[in-house]
């Protein structure tokens, strides 16, 4: 098992996640984080961490689409281990749905 990130983070990007895990396994985009499933050590500290819930174990059902999201973009965006401030508008795309569809960015992030 391993923790990943899914949809609702895109254009959320909350950091609470960056500063708790103890193995530095998250990743930054221009828009969403993502974690290195072979990196992730399991402990979970990340998942309650998380204000808008996009922290989730691979083994829920139908999240096979994110754990692919979450390995490739962790090899090639750069490693993020400080928390910076969410986007000034991230609390307007919460629970928006088919973020991944309409606003997903394949850009990296700043990275630390």
């Amino acid at each position: 098992m391993t923790y990943i990130v899914v949809d609702n983070c895109i254009r959320c990007k909350h950091m609470d996640c960056v500063e708790v895990c103890p193995v530095d396994c998250f990743y930054e985009g221009e828009n969403m984080l993502v974690i290195h499933p072979d990196e992730c050590i399991d402990c979970g500290v990340c998942e309650p961490e998380c204000p808008v819930d996009a922290i989730k174990a691979d083994t829920e059902p139908g999240l096979e689409k994110w754990l692919e999201i979450n390995t490739k973009y962790a090899a090639v965006w750069p490693n993020i281990t400080i928390k910076r401030d969410a986007p000034a508008d991230a609390a307007e795309f919460d629970g928006v749905e088919n973020k991944y569809e309409k606003y997903f960015s394949e850009n990296p992030g700043e990275g630390d």
